[in-house]
């Protein structure tokens, strides 16, 4: 089991990252806490990428990172962050239909990815094909 910096053994730049996260998330995520414990320095890398990727305003909204956080994370199965992100995409607006086509996407594309593979089926589907279609 990973050791964990709690918010009330937090001091110096540990103490301040966690208010920034509270802030952010209205808790400390076990995720921060256990970092924390290894390094601070990570924490705070790992943290600012958070903030520059998930939780800054960008092409993508909110709710979209999320979903293709929660796949990356059932593709890695990582229950921790399956758990994390599927909870995060309800709470930013995704609905359980969400969810659950998210689901059969990761699914049907995990097993035309084997079948691809196996086959070593050659490519002939490439992003300049779009490129061309638009006129540029």
């Amino acid at each position: 089991m990973a050791k964990l910096i709690l918010e009330e053994d937090a001091t110096g730049r540990v103490k301040e990252l966690y208010e920034d996260i509270q802030k952010k998330f209205g808790m400390i995520p076990n995720f921060f806490k256990a970092q924390a414990a290894v390094d601070p320095e990570w924490l705070e890398l790992n943290w600012n990428r958070e903030k520059k990727i998930m939780l800054s305003e960008g092409a993508l909204d909110r709710k979209t990172k999320e979903l293709i956080a929660l796949v990356v994370s059932l593709v890695n199965r990582c229950e921790y962050c399956t758990l994390a992100h599927e909870t995060m995409a309800l709470m930013t607006g995704a609905t359980e239909q969400e969810i659950n086509e998210t689901k059969q996407v990761v699914e049907l594309f995990a097993s035309f990815n084997s079948i691809a593979d196996s086959l070593q089926i050659p490519c002939d589907i490439t992003p300049d094909m779009a490129m061309k279609s638009e006129g540029k």
